[in-house]
């Protein structure tokens, strides 16, 4: 019998078909200029989400020039608060960072499973602990509004009703990854 690791929420092995995704997922290197864009576009996106609340730029300017390592499998991404109250990418050559966040939870699709059930994902946080509470407050605080930006391009209308969609279709996702049956956990047999 092949062996399927153990999901690391439940400590229940996971279905075969997530655990050839899963296999899948780990298995995909990105070439580095693309993993360079990515980083770019989701310091660009953080810093759109950011602006749209003041207190969050506040928060952040009184942070300024201190490097944060973010850390998640073999992603890492190094940032710092700026003047502005903004994130740039800082160059991990030369920026010690004063906080280590890494997320605990390897898998995409244990992280996905636990934000569809509403948890937060695991993570690990060491270092600064001023910048660590900010951080923290911005993750509870601050929230992208999607529909918002949506109606800037299509209406009001549409957006709302593209957004609603959204939320009906992780809502079934949820609802089925619940329903999902979950092999029974293997009990332990002693050879003698």
């Amino acid at each position: 019998m092949a062996h399927v690791p153990p999901d690391s929420v439940s400590g229940t092995p996971l279905p075969p078909p997530l655990n050839l995704l899963q296999d899948l997922l780990g298995a995909l290197r990105p070439p580095a200029w693309a993993v360079d864009e990515l980083q770019n576009r989701l310091v660009l996106l953080l810093n759109h989400v950011l602006q749209q609340e003041p207190a969050a730029t506040e928060r952040l300017k009184r942070q300024a020039g201190k490097a944060i390592q973010l850390h998640w499998g073999d992603f890492h991404l190094m940032l710092a608060p700026t003047r502005a109250g903004l994130l740039e990418r800082c160059d991990p050559a030369s920026a010690t960072p004063e906080l280590r966040v890494t997320l605990t939870q390897t898998s995409p699709i244990d992280i996905a499973q636990r934000v569809l059930a509403g948890d937060k994902p695991g993570v690990d946080i060491q270092g600064d602990v001023q910048l660590a509470a900010e951080i923290a407050w911005l993750v509870d605080n601050v929230r992208w509004d999607v529909e918002e930006d949506l109606s800037r391009i299509v209406g009001d209308a549409p957006a709302h009703a593209l957004v609603g969609f959204a939320r009906r279709a992780a809502e079934a996702v949820k609802a089925f990854a619940e329903r999902m049956p979950r092999p029974p956990a293997r009990s332990a047999k002693v050879d003698r």
